[in-house]
């Protein structure tokens, strides 16, 4: 899908899109449980394949109108379930398909299984365990017990969470020790706070967590919040002399991305610190295009996301005039942007594809590949034209 933003300042009141983060832990506390009901799912690809996932994996789910009720996944049986894209559903679901003693192939993109996944790798090396990994699969076989477990702070805090879904499901205790930098920490709590929602008990002294075992996810019936990693794009255009209202963010959030207002204005004073929020690492940039420059650091795992994140915004914004030189943990943008010429590329990355779309609210301009937006925001486009962009779209 070919998409044409027309220069614009944008101005009303928009609802924030559902939780990505929060529904995907939601969803698979909910398929450990007996029975629940979680209101404001959305509809993004990452959201439907979790669904999807858990589905495949023997859970009983219904959605409609946003409302899913889900519960009773097995734990016997052989799988094989579908992630497409999404990190968050291949990663957080590992652990769980590795509690059970036959095999399950976990399938998805060629982008997405060669993501790193080394934590998982070296623990299943250490147990025993089946570890197989093919160009579009991944093929993983139990039992996971408990016991002592360590990852690095360093790569993804997807595996800790994953490890904190399986972990209260053994026999045995566990205890699950981050080590070295942790970065990511606020996706990390996102998890314990689920995982408390739904009744399961892990204590945390620094960064080691102690997981009792033996435990029952309890049934709930909760409300997926407003996503603030979502919400930071059209927030963006209040940046560029728009006059927009957010509603559906609570302040007391988990979610690490609440920080976006508070970075929007430290761009071009600052040096910003993405560790815990790489998630805005593209739209940062782009404001810092709009706004002269900007520097950041913490960008070392943006190369391991839907696209090279570093590269791919170097690449686009270079065709807005935008210099955006690199090192290997920190990035600089520099130069005012200017009408792009021919149509942007999205990488088929939706936070690129939003990042641009912002920029282009001054420039006005084109972005080849925008329905990439449906893996987290498929509103997005709709929700741009209630704020007043004029956007028009091609080959849908």
């Amino acid at each position: 899908m070919r998409v044409k933003i027309y220069p614009g300042k944008g101005a009303g009141q928009l609802a924030a899109p559902p939780s990505k983060s929060m529904a995907h832990r939601y969803l698979i506390c909910g398929a450990l449980s007996a029975g629940s009901r979680i209101e404001g799912v959305s509809d993004s690809r990452d959201v439907q394949a979790t669904l999807g996932a858990l589905t495949a994996l023997g859970a009983a789910a219904e959605k409609r109108d946003g409302v899913v009720t889900i519960g009773g996944l097995r734990r016997d049986g052989a799988a094989a379930l579908q992630c497409f894209e999404s990190g968050s559903t291949l990663r957080f679901l590992i652990p769980l398909c590795m509690l059970r003693d036959r095999a399950v192939t976990l399938k998805g993109t060629e982008t997405l299984i060669g993501r790193p996944l080394d934590a998982y790798e070296e623990i299943a090396g250490k147990s025993g365990l089946l570890f197989e990994r093919g160009r579009t699969f991944l093929r993983v076989r139990g039992p996971l017990t408990g016991g002592d477990y360590r990852v690095a702070g360093d790569k993804s805090s997807q595996f800790v969470s994953g490890l904190l879904f399986a972990l209260p499901l053994c026999e045995k205790d566990s205890t699950l020790t981050v080590t070295g930098k942790a970065e990511s920490l606020s996706y990390i709590d996102l998890t314990l706070g689920a995982l408390a929602d739904f009744g399961v008990e892990v204590r945390r002294e620094g960064m080691k967590f102690i997981i009792p075992g033996g435990q029952t996810y309890r049934s709930r019936n909760v409300a997926v919040e407003g996503d603030w990693s979502g919400a930071a794009f059209p927030a963006a255009l209040g940046e560029l002399g728009g006059d927009i209202t957010l509603t559906g963010l609570r302040p007391d959030s988990r979610q690490g991305d609440r920080v976006f207002p508070e970075l929007f204005k430290k761009i071009g004073r600052e040096v910003i610190d993405l560790s815990d929020c790489p998630d805005l690492a593209p739209v940062l940039f782009a404001l810092a295009a709009a706004k002269g420059g900007g520097r950041f650091t913490g960008t070392r795992r943006l190369r391991y996301k839907e696209s090279d994140r570093v590269d791919t915004m170097r690449e686009e914004l270079a065709k807005f005039g935008v210099k955006v030189e690199a090192g290997e943990n920190d990035v600089a943008v520099s130069g005012f942007p200017r009408a792009p010429r021919g149509a942007l590329c999205g990488h088929n990355d939706h936070r690129v594809v939003m990042a641009l779309s912002v920029l282009l609210t001054l420039t006005g301009g084109e972005i080849e590949g925008a329905e990439a937006v449906a893996k987290s925001y498929p509103a997005f486009f709709d929700d741009l034209k209630k704020i007043r962009i004029r956007v028009e779209t091609y080959g849908i």
